[in-house]
């Protein structure tokens, strides 16, 4: 996948409902390797997966980062449906499994995992001369408009149903 640089202001459409999935694990024991480094590769051949079966698994996009103690990924998801389904696969089944078995109630290394689930509307995004990133690698790339160009604007339709008041 290239890193070509979209000169300008762009954002994303946000008329879909989408699934925000954090994952991620950190190294309580530094010289506790042999727990956390079965934990650290578990990652890499899931994200394969996920990238040669994006469109049957409903996976979107994904974004890692490494910090000296924690790692995160933030990935993308058409559904809740389709990442409660990808949870139960053979090869995160297989390395839940392992986990469990190698680590147990070791605190040598932790792992943790966070699901938001946002409706159509509900979102912004803002990329400058950036390549495709986070949203804008997972959902429709736009350049800013006029209709587009504050993040006010990119939220009204949401910002309205929210402050509005219930008539009586």
């Amino acid at each position: 996948m290239g890193k070509s640089v979209y000169e300008g202001r762009y954002t994303t459409e946000n008329d879909q409902d989408i699934v925000i999935f954090i994952i991620g694990m950190r190294i309580n024991k530094r010289r506790a390797i042999r727990k956390w480094v079965p934990v650290f590769l578990a990652m890499p051949g899931m994200i394969k997966e996920l990238y040669q079966n994006q469109e049957s698994l409903g996976f979107l996009s994904m974004e890692s980062f490494f910090g000296l103690r924690t790692t995160a990924m933030i990935s993308y998801w058409r559904s809740t449906d389709d990442l409660l389904a990808y949870s139960k696969g053979q090869k995160h089944l297989t390395a839940w499994k392992n986990f469990n078995k190698k680590i147990g109630n070791s605190n040598a290394v932790g792992i943790y995992h966070e699901t938001y689930v946002v409706p159509k509307g509900s979102y912004e995004s803002i990329y400058g001369n950036m390549p495709l990133y986070g949203l804008g690698k997972a959902t429709k790339h736009i350049p800013v408009t006029a209709e587009t160009i504050s993040a006010k604007k990119r939220l009204e339709p949401a910002q309205t149903s929210i402050t509005k008041p219930a008539s009586r």
